[in-house]
């Protein structure tokens, strides 16, 4: 069926004969010039228009302020004077080095258990001596056979392919060449240190010196005492354990320590603590207030500062700006940001960004690295001539939850003590060079073992140098092997399969096992184990100084359940290289940790029917 023609349009469209008849119209300009420039002008036709528009949108509803025109404040500064590592003792903290050369420094291995390692560092200060004797011109006559003596006086024994002492130093073809090449050539430069260090004199033990030369040979060991001492940073032995007194904290895997610094603008101490640093960038937000107690013997604060300044507009890049017809820049574009309606976070920056962004200013002040700073009043002066009082926006009650502030130190615990104002700036560097990984041990987890394993990926050689952890286990088990005495051939099967109570896993394997914590029914801790070598039987002793911690001493290794996440955790060790801001360089080796890669497989089985292997000649 089709629809009648209407024959009166406009009749039909006049009287509302045919609803569904539609009618469009399109308005199109017509300019009638090439000139914009009176249209880019806006020129306003209707000014009554323009203050209506102005009375809906809120811009007559102003506050009783004005802009900031002078600031005057007072800033009192103190610089941390005293360190304590985490349970160590307290010691002054040096300025000519950063932050984190003195919070994460530990010791360099020279030995493991009773084999010695770093022969790289041995060879250098034996080299450095020998050098210090030929550049003496007064044992120059002598040099030669003065440098005879302590190559003969502390040397560097060739080991024995045959002696299981010596396994570490001959099972693996890089270190062997390299003893071989030393042993009886070169000194043993730190034994040699570790004399001087410990009260003795450089010619002990040389024969055929003149009284001048020993004092010449005294004075020698002190520049070479010195000179080892400035190369790497190593921190101080503890009296008490005769310990290194290190930050790192092996249970939690992570560094500990605390700073001392006096109050500024007040009396007494304040201690900063740092609970939970894995390593690398150290800022003021690893930092806490410790109320516990102070350290000791910080310096008081002296210093403060008093300016006058002239506040400055806050700038950033995608700012809305004040004129119209102004473009922002594309290249920060917070229109395109898309947030949830429970995405608060991010609610509270792109209202501040876009709505209160012209309300914040900003004042100079210099403030040197390495410093606790404290305002101790800001007076600010607007437009009007009215002067105001500014006081912290986060002063309050710390445990407060709806307190609010940035760059301040939080306090440790839950008590409820006025919150810390004070603005610190870490003596810390931007760029720090890390070497090469000289150990690296991943903590994963193993749901089908039900237990954790420490994998040493990366082990140190005697030599110093970094190799695959499953390379040298595989070294070390062949020639273990080879020294083995020779064992009689198994009997002939009986049965196609055999019963198998272990299977065995790659001696870099090393396990933790779950255990209860002392007097605890329910919390868990994980506790190093050992497996039983597949030569004699013995257990598997760690490469790493990581996973060896207390293990020549008889102690027990225990690590935190929760340190091991689903996703594992990764520790690494390396030397880390920086220049202070006098030039300086600092080396020192560090610890380092970071996340994991997810769950493991070891493949270790129990209770298990395999295989048996053929008879001699026959085909499995």
């Amino acid at each position: 069926m089709t629809e009648p023609r209407i024959e009166q349009l406009r009749t039909a469209l006049d009287r509302r004969q045919a609803p569904t008849v539609g009618l469009w119209n399109r308005l199109e300009g017509r300019p009638r010039t090439t000139d914009f420039d009176r249209a880019l002008r806006a020129e306003v036709r209707d000014p009554l228009w323009m203050l209506t528009r102005q009375w809906q949108l809120g811009e007559f509803r102003g506050s009783d302020a004005g802009s900031p025109v002078t600031a005057t404040y007072s800033v009192a500064t103190a610089a941390p004077t005293r360190f304590r590592p985490g349970g160590g003792a307290v010691e002054d903290l040096p300025a000519d080095r950063p932050l984190e050369a003195v919070a994460e420094r530990r010791a360099v291995p020279f030995a493991l258990g009773g084999d010695r390692i770093s022969f790289d560092l041995r060879l250098a200060v034996g080299r450095r001596w020998l050098k210090l004797l030929g550049q003496n011109l007064l044992l120059n006559i002598l040099s030669l056979n003065v440098r005879q003596k302590y190559i003969a006086r502390y040397p560097i024994a060739l080991p024995d392919p045959d002696d299981p002492d010596d396994t570490a130093r001959v099972a693996h073809p890089e270190v062997w060449s390299s003893m071989q090449a030393v042993a009886g050539r070169r000194m043993d430069g730190y034994e040699f240190y570790l004399h001087l260090k410990g009260g003795g004199l450089a010619h002990e033990g040389i024969a055929g010196l003149l009284g001048l030369h020993r004092a010449e040979l005294v004075r020698l060991g002190r520049r070479l005492v010195a000179w080892f001492d400035a190369l790497i940073d190593q921190p101080a032995e503890n009296p008490a354990t005769h310990t290194a007194n290190a930050t790192w904290d092996p249970r939690r895997l992570e560094h500990r320590f605390s700073v001392a610094v006096g109050d500024p603008g007040g009396s007494g101490e304040k201690a900063l603590t740092v609970q939970e640093y894995p390593g690398g960038t150290l800022d003021w937000h690893a930092f806490s207030v410790d109320p516990g107690g102070p350290l000791g013997g910080a310096r008081e604060a002296t210093d403060a500062v008093h300016r006058t300044v002239f506040p400055a507009p806050v700038r950033f890049s995608g700012m809305p700006l004040p004129r119209w017809w102004a473009l922002e820049d594309g290249r920060t574009n917070f229109a395109a940001v898309r947030p949830d309606s429970t995405d608060l976070a991010r609610l509270v920056f792109l209202e501040f960004a876009l709505v209160y962004s012209n309300d914040w200013y900003q004042l100079p002040c210099d403030l040197p690295a390495g410093t606790l700073a404290r305002i101790q009043g800001l007076a600010v002066t607007d437009v009007f001539g009215q002067k105001l009082w500014i006081t912290p926006a986060g002063a309050g009650d710390d445990a407060d939850w709806q307190r609010w502030s940035m760059f301040t130190l939080d306090t440790v615990g839950d008590d409820h003590v006025p919150a810390d104002t004070s603005l610190l700036l870490p003596a810390s560097v931007p760029k720090i060079a890390e070497g090469p990984v000289l150990e690296e041990v991943a903590l994963i987890r193993d749901e089908s073992a039900n237990m954790v394993w420490g994998v040493e990926k990366t082990v140190r050689l005697a030599t110093g140098e970094a190799r695959r952890g499953s390379e040298v286990a595989a070294e070390v088990l062949a020639h273990r092997l080879r020294l083995r005495e020779p064992q009689p051939a198994p009997p002939e099967p009986a049965a196609p399969v055999a019963y198998q109570a272990m299977n065995s896993v790659p001696e870099n394997w090393i396990p933790f096992i779950p255990v209860h914590v002392p007097g605890q029914n329910r919390d868990v801790q994980l506790q190093r184990a050992a497996l039983p070598s597949v030569v004699d039987g013995t257990p598997v002793r760690p490469r790493t100084a990581l996973l060896r911690e207390g293990y020549d001493q008889g102690r027990q290794y225990f690590v935190n359940e929760e340190e091991v996440p689903q996703a594992g955790a990764r520790v690494t060790v390396s030397y880390n290289r920086t220049r202070w801001r006098d030039g300086r360089v600092s080396v020192w080796l560090s610890a380092r940790r970071g996340a994991g890669r997810g769950e493991g497989s070891s493949g270790l089985a129990f209770d298990f029917l395999a295989d048996a292997a053929p008879p001699p000649g026959e085909e499995a």
